[in-house]
């Protein structure tokens, strides 16, 4: 099996960079000439090419939403963090309701398409030695998504699982954007698998993989104390996590 799997990742790794090389040109020209529009639109597809290239890997990804999402506000997305394999789902399945990161600062430069989108497409970029700044920048997204009714995505574990075992989540973030968005609604989301692309590191990629995305129970930011809802969120999101 992973003798199969290091054929399939030199498949793999040129199609995906590819895919971001292309769109790279294509989102900077899109935002020249479309504005935040267009080049939302190019951002959409280059996270759909994103998730075609998994196909390379025999793997898929499965998005369940069995809960209504209110299109009529922001909404606050709050998720388990396993691998980058997490973001192109997000983008692709929640696109329109125009998801916004809060990442790390480091990604904003180096990387194709990925760090043009975060620098331009409304993401907070924040450092995580510096709590101030970091602090400031998600409020800065929280008004960005209240202002609009656009969403925030944000992954409480601060760093990523690398065995799919969720890590402690810290209340920091999720307390800013709540108290600056305060008529968002928050998304527990549930990813499973994903660590699995990098089971055995970064090369060889997993194969064979059935990623997984599971919304839960919206919760309404006015509804609950900050306590109740951080409490809820953690459990939602941790009771649905599957290792095997």
């Amino acid at each position: 099996m992973k003798i199969l799997a290091y054929i399939l990742t030199i498949f793999y790794y040129p199609a995906f960079f590819i895919t971001l090389l292309i769109f790279h040109p294509i989102q900077w020209l899109m935002l020249k000439l479309g504005g935040y529009s267009a080049h939302k639109k190019s951002v959409d597809y280059m996270n759909l090419m994103l998730m075609g290239c998994l196909l390379l890997l025999g793997s898929r990804v499965v998005f369940r939403n069995r809960h209504r999402l209110p299109s009529d506000v922001s909404l606050i997305f709050v998720s388990n963090h396993q691998s980058m394999y997490d973001i192109s789902p997000f983008g692709w399945f929640m696109r329109k309701h125009h998801p916004k990161f809060v990442s790390k600062i480091e990604l904003s430069k180096g990387i194709p398409s990925i760090s043009f989108n975060l620098r331009h497409g409304g993401s907070a970029l924040i450092d995580r030695k510096d709590g101030k700044q970091a602090i400031g920048e998600i409020m800065k997204l929280a008004r960005y998504i209240e202002k609009n009714n656009y969403s925030a995505v944000i992954y409480p574990e601060g760093t990523r699982s690398r065995n799919g075992h969720p890590k402690r989540f810290s209340e920091n973030g999720l307390k800013v954007l709540t108290k600056f968005a305060p008529s968002a609604y928050v998304v527990p989301v549930t990813i499973n698998n994903s660590w699995k692309f990098q089971q055995y590191g970064k090369f060889p990629c997993g194969i064979g993989i059935k990623m997984t995305l599971d919304t839960h129970e919206p919760i309404a930011v006015k509804t609950v104390t900050f306590e109740e809802l951080f409490q809820k969120v953690e459990e939602t999101v941790k009771g649905g996590v599957i290792i095997n």
